[in-house]
This record gives structure tokens, sequence and C-alpha cells, in this order.
């Protein structure tokens, strides 16, 4: 029988985030995907595969050299580049992406590797003490529960439930002003539960650094699903971007719109799903899908757009693959 293996992938935002345009209903021209019956915001499954697919083909271009291309710098064949080459001949990337060009030989089979969109998990708040927040939600601890299991991974025992304008945080959280009193953007909240086991868990598996992890767990807090999805919905970045005309330096006609973005420290997840190779003359186990993933993919990627101008950069793991990233990093 097939076998099949699947993880979480977790997405830890450095810069700000344009993570495709949604409909733009209001003055942003360019706002930020979102789901149609949350509002919250996501990442596209199709950018994230296109993505890691990209980041797998850079990390083996290099094998695509010819003697002529690393002596000289330029190829015997000119139409057909490392990464063109790596992306349709290298075995193991065509097994777990698909084929790179569609031929008769390529067209009997897609790829092993299948990725969901990227959900949000934490979302980060100014705060009036200890400088910001990482907000989440009962709906958002519940649906991780739900896709945790579908992943074969334990689950969070206890999903704290705040009612509005209460707040489920550590008890000695530098958030908290005189002990339980606690002021996120404009808004009071009382704090009357903990939520150090949640705190705990996303601090461990969803961020790389030291640093980071120890602030989550001091900086994490839950709030009632209304709250939060204020925040996500109105507290997200809104840049005005404008075109210059070169000889009088100022605005091109037309030249100027607004654009939104997921500011950094944000926190997503998307599952991955893996199956056996597909293909009939390359061997390839869903374990070795997963693994293939976690070698080759860098702890840094671009995501989103807006690259020349430094957004979109996010540190990036996998569920249960402390060894590997060590090794990685080393």
């Amino acid at each position: 029988m097939p076998s099949t293996a699947k993880t979480l992938l977790f997405i830890h935002t450095l810069t700000g985030l344009h993570p495709g345009s949604g409909t733009a209903l209001g003055v942003v021209d360019l706002p930020v995907q979102r789901e149609r019956h949350t509002q919250w915001p996501l990442i596209p499954g199709s950018s994230l595969k296109g993505i890691l697919r990209d980041a797998c083909r850079e990390s083996i271009k290099d094998s695509y050299r010819d003697a002529t291309q690393q002596q000289n710098g330029i190829s015997d064949n000119p139409r057909r580049s490392p990464r063109q080459r790596a992306n349709e001949e290298d075995n193991a990337l065509v097994t777990v992406f698909g084929p790179g060009r569609i031929t008769e030989e390529t067209a009997g089979h897609s790829g092993a590797l299948s990725i969901t969109d990227a959900r949000i998990l934490a979302f980060p708040v100014r705060s009036l003490t200890g400088v910001f927040a990482w907000v989440t939600s009962p709906a958002v601890l519940e649906r991780l529960n739900r896709d945790l299991a579908l992943a074969n991974k334990a689950e969070l025992q206890h999903v704290p439930q705040p009612g509005k304008s209460q707040v489920a945080g550590t008890d000695r959280s530098p958030l908290l002003i005189d002990g339980r009193q606690m002021v996120l953007e404009e808004f009071d909240f009382t704090r009357t539960e903990d939520a150090q086991e949640v705190a705990n868990w996303i601090a461990e598996h969803a961020v790389t650094d030291l640093a980071t992890q120890n602030r989550l767990k001091a900086h994490l807090v839950v709030l009632h699903d209304d709250d939060f999805t204020h925040f996500v919905r109105h507290a997200t970045e809104v840049v005005a971007r404008v075109g210059l005309d070169y000889e009088r330096k100022t605005v091109k006609q037309g030249a100027l719109f607004y654009q939104e973005f997921l500011p950094s420290e944000t926190l997503f997840y998307a599952i991955l799903l893996a199956s056996d190779g597909r293909r009939q003359d390359y061997t390839m186990s869903a374990d070795a899908v997963i693994t293939y993933v976690n070698t080759h993919v860098p702890h840094v990627l671009q995501i989103g757009g807006d690259e020349t101008i430094g957004k979109g950069l996010c540190a990036v793991q996998l569920m249960d693959s402390t060894a590997i990233n060590d090794a990685k990093k080393g």
C-alpha cells in the first residue's frame, strides 16, 4: 500500500510581508490576501509550493554546470541554464514537485508533495508595556489542533477561552499592568486565565532563534475570536507607494497607490502532505520526500512581493526537524 507522510511548516516573518493581493474594496489599492469567511490573512499554497521548488532548485543547480561553464562561465548550450536543467532533469526534484516541462514521458505523473495555504497562528500587536504582544485566539488554536491531528502530531491539551475584552496570558508577562490589566493598541483587557502551555508550544515549534523563543513565552496572549479578528483586519501596515518623475522629482501621474503589509513577527503554518513518488522509473518514499524538502530548503526564504525592497523575508522550519535544521545552521 502507498505510504504517506505529514508535517507542519512554520513561517516566521522577519520583514513586512505582502502575500498576494486580495480584492480592493476600499482606499487600499493592494490589500493582502485573506480568507473569505474569517478575513484572516493567508499565504496561498500555490505560492508556497513554487517558493519551495525554487529554493530546492537553487540548492542543486551547481551540480548541473558542465565543465565548460565551470571553467569559462559560459555554457556550450546557452539555451538551457543550470537552473533549467536542474528543474527538468533532477530525478528527486521532479519526483517531489512534478515535471519541469510536460512531455509524453512526464505527463503521466504529478509531484509527490502537497502544500496547503499557510494559516495565521499569531499576530503582533503593539502594547502599552512590553513593546508588543503576539495575539492568537481559541478558533485559531482549535484549528491548529485539528491540523495537528491530521498530521498525526500531539495536540495542545488546553485551549483558553477568554471572553470579550479578556485575555489569557502568562502570570509574569511584561505586558501586564498591575499584574492583571493589559492595553493592546487602544483597547483595555483583563487577564482571566493562564496561557503558558500555548505560549511554550508555539515558542518551541514555530520559531528557530532562542531570543524569539524566550520572548514568545512571555509575550503571547489568547484573545476572544472577535478581538483577534479586529486586530488582524485593522492592525496591519498600510504604506503609500509612489513613482517619481526623474526630471521633475514629482510623483508621476497615476503612480500613487496604497499597499497593505503584514507586520514583521507574524506567524503562519502550513500542512505538508507527501505520498510515495509517482514516477515509474524513480523510487522515492513519502518520508524521503519530506526529508528532501527539509534538507534543501534554507533557513530563510523570500515570500510574497517586493523582494527588491527587502519585504517578505521569513524564517521557516518543519515540525520535528531540529536535528536537520541544526545541521543546516552549522
